[in-house]
């Protein structure tokens, strides 16, 4: 029978020192219809004791809180409305509106638009919201503007700009990412040394390929997530970066403007096969997810679900590196049974 040695935190602090840590750490990201579903089967009070029941690493994540002028209903700090999209048993809150869509020019949105300043929000609770959380890893601070950026100008013309419109591009990736860098400032300032990751991301690919030009990806994206990158680091924090899909072609840059983690690891799309990543770079990032949510989890057996675990862990956890997540948030459609599966197999089988 093993016996734990290490909590969360040193767990994770281990795996990203590239230290050995007593058992691969795992980490838990699901829609709140999945985890009211593996709760309830469980039958467990909430999901904190549910995930404590099979083991979880789950970092902790720190916010402000809002203070600012009432918002409209459904209506962000951007001024993007969103809508509630029903699937299956679930939904999300799509963008609806996007406030700078009309403009064909820096000079219009200056004269039209009002960013929102993180004055809205209050961040001096934060150091009360880990109290008694001090064995979790705490994630906080990080930026993933080109994302907001979508919202605001629509997806098809946000892509379009990146050729059409350039200086509205770097105009308002600078304010976003400005904002963004503020905030983990802040963040950090509250709780000195307490906060272990933060979330450097941008969704830069699809199944097959990059969503655009490696070109323009290094003179948009790249630059500004170097600086958040460096904040972090001169902070003494971890950068866990967060690009789904084929994004194999990227990997290098996000190594050379300083990435700790990658995720999530989506091992169907092209390019993207376990064994290359291990092999060549392997010894400079920690993996981070790969448990298949495409087919397996949602619609594979407890034992395909074994497997695929047991083969992250063989591929990627060779000599280290490696925390075991689903490559996304697990869906309502997953069986809490295979949930259940991942996180046993992981514990029965992933100590030194």
């Amino acid at each position: 029978m093993h016996k734990e040695t290490m909590n969360p935190r040193e767990r994770w602090e281990a795996v990203l020192k590239r230290e050995k840590p007593d058992r691969i750490p795992m980490d838990y990201w699901a829609t709140k219809e999945a985890s009211a579903k593996l709760v309830k089967h469980m039958q467990c009070g909430d999901l904190d004791e549910a995930l404590a029941k099979l083991h979880v690493d789950r970092p902790r994540d720190v916010y402000p809180r809002y203070i600012g002028p009432p918002r409209k209903e459904d209506t962000d700090s951007f001024g993007c409305k969103r809508k509630r999209v029903q699937y299956g048993d679930g939904y999300y809150y799509e963008c609806a509106s996007n406030p700078l869509a009309q403009y064909n020019s820096v000079e219009e949105i200056e004269k039209n638009y009002t960013w929102p300043t993180n004055d809205d929000w209050d961040f001096s609770g934060i150091a009360d919201s880990i109290k008694g959380y001090e064995d979790q890893p705490i994630k906080g601070g990080g930026s993933e503007p080109f994302l907001i950026y979508c919202h605001l100008r629509g997806m098809e013309q946000a892509y379009m700009d990146l050729a059409l419109n350039p200086e509205i591009v770097h105009y308002c990736l600078d304010k976003l990412f400005d904002l963004a860098y503020d905030w983990t400032l802040r963040i950090y300032e509250q709780i000195p040394g307490k906060v272990l990751i933060s979330y450097v991301a941008e969704d830069l690919g699809s199944q097959e390929s990059l969503l655009f030009s490696l070109d323009h990806i290094r003179e948009f994206i790249l630059p500004r997530m170097k600086r958040m990158m460096t904040l972090a680091h001169d902070a003494g924090v971890y950068v866990f970066t967060h690009s789904d899909g084929a994004i194999r072609d990227v990997i290098p840059d996000f190594i050379k403007i300083g990435s700790n983690v990658l995720n999530p690891i989506q091992w169907r799309c092209l390019g993207m096969e376990r064994e290359g990543l291990k092999k060549d770079f392997g010894d400079k990032l920690i993996f981070h997810g790969a448990v298949d949510n495409q087919e397996i989890l949602p619609f594979g057996s407890v034992e395909d679900v074994r497997e695929e675990v047991l083969e992250n862990m063989r591929v990627l956890g060779a000599g280290g590196g490696y925390i075991l997540a689903p490559c996304h948030n697990i869906q309502v459609v997953s069986p809490a049974e295979n949930i259940i599966a991942m996180y046993e197999t992981c514990y029965e089988n992933g100590w030194s």
